[in-house]
């Protein structure tokens, strides 16, 4: 594993997502699709070092990416959040990303169609933490809460849920990198964050904030796609082998992590120190897992509501229809192989 051009991902990052998507020339899905090429030469992969990324974290650090891809180079590049990770995704020098819900929606409808989900990777494990003074959802007025990128998808959540309680407006938002915001809270800089797992996690067990709001609890069965995989088109029309045998190796991953769960938390834990340069206490490891489910399946109608939660937001203007967003056919023969139900979106599907 290694990781690649993270100074240009980086300053790409700066530009605002929107910006950037409304002018990738990549974008026109009226383009004739490229032919099947075959197993590609390179696959190059991005994540977050996060738990709730933990199917990419096991696959890379455990080989089952590997063992899959056969002949096929794998190159692996981290990001702190979903919009950063969409500029390398459509700027071209990444080919598939396991990413927030909302970044994933938006790049779809920005690029027409550039991108494609594929699979689901995880539900669950955001949270909005707060200092214990904060006793009460008013109390979070004239109050500054941490989310980790602009349009992101905690920041998303978190100004859809400010929407609903009549509060935009009257809470500062800051964006910061997930770490930084640790920091901060300590500090007294920020008064909370809506943060993915193991940040929520940290800052209630290493800095004293308290749960104010569990993300589960505003969804159907406390269910939903925190974190999904989703490829740049053009790349699943060429190699949709490739893509089948990295979904088969996150498949195995999270077989193998649901029946190792102790060791499924170390290597996590080892892959974490390696790409952040710190580890978890036990503590903290096993809050955070507790609070996800590592998991295959998309949970695909909730993307309508995530889609216009986007609009309620402020990240786009409109909602619209989300045909033709996903490609579960890759995923599907591979569940198919373990005798496992197929996932049926026809919502999503073309």
């Amino acid at each position: 594993m290694r990781t690649s051009r993270r100074t240009l991902a980086s300053a790409l990052a700066a530009l605002t997502v929107v910006g950037l998507l409304a002018g990738c020339s990549r974008a026109d899905s009226s383009a004739a699709p490229a032919a099947n090429q075959g197993a590609a030469g390179e696959v190059r992969v991005g994540f977050f070092p996060n738990v709730t990324h933990a199917p990419a974290l096991i696959g890379v650090k455990k080989d089952f990416f590997k063992n899959e891809l056969g002949s096929t180079k794998l190159t692996t590049q981290t990001f702190n959040a979903g919009p950063e990770e969409v500029n390398a995704l459509l700027g071209g020098s990444l080919d598939v990303a396991f990413i927030g819900s909302g970044p994933a929606i938006n790049a779809f409808t920005k690029s027409k169609g550039a991108i494609q989900l594929v699979s689901g990777a995880v539900s669950g494990g955001a949270q909005l933490v707060v200092k214990p003074d904060i006793t009460s959802v008013e109390g979070l007025k004239g109050k500054n809460i941490a989310t980790p990128q602009l349009a992101n998808t905690q920041d998303v959540a978190l100004k859809k849920f400010l929407a609903g309680k009549q509060l935009t407006g009257q809470v500062k938002i800051t964006n910061l990198d997930n770490p930084k915001t640790l920091d901060a809270f300590k500090k007294g800089e920020v008064d909370g964050g809506w943060l993915p797992e193991p940040w929520a996690s940290r800052l209630v067990l290493d800095a004293g904030a308290k749960v104010l709001v569990d993300e589960k609890t505003l969804w159907p069965g406390g269910r939903f796609p925190s974190t999904v995989v989703i490829v740049r088109s053009e790349f699943l029309q060429q190699h949709p082998d490739t893509v089948r045998a990295l979904l088969k190796g996150q498949l195995a991953a999270i077989d193998w992590a649901k029946a190792n769960p102790a060791e499924a938390k170390t290597v996590v834990n080892g892959a974490l120190k390696e790409l952040a340069g710190s580890t978890l206490s036990a503590a903290v490891l096993d809050r955070a897992f507790s609070g996800i489910e590592l998991t295959t399946d998309p949970i695909a109608a909730e993307f309508p509501q995530l889609a216009q939660d986007s609009v309620t937001a402020g990240v786009v203007k409109s909602a619209v229809a989300l045909k033709g967003f996903a490609d579960f056919g890759p995923l599907n023969e591979v569940l198919k192989a373990q005798n496992l139900p197929a996932v049926v979106a026809p919502e999503l599907t073309k």
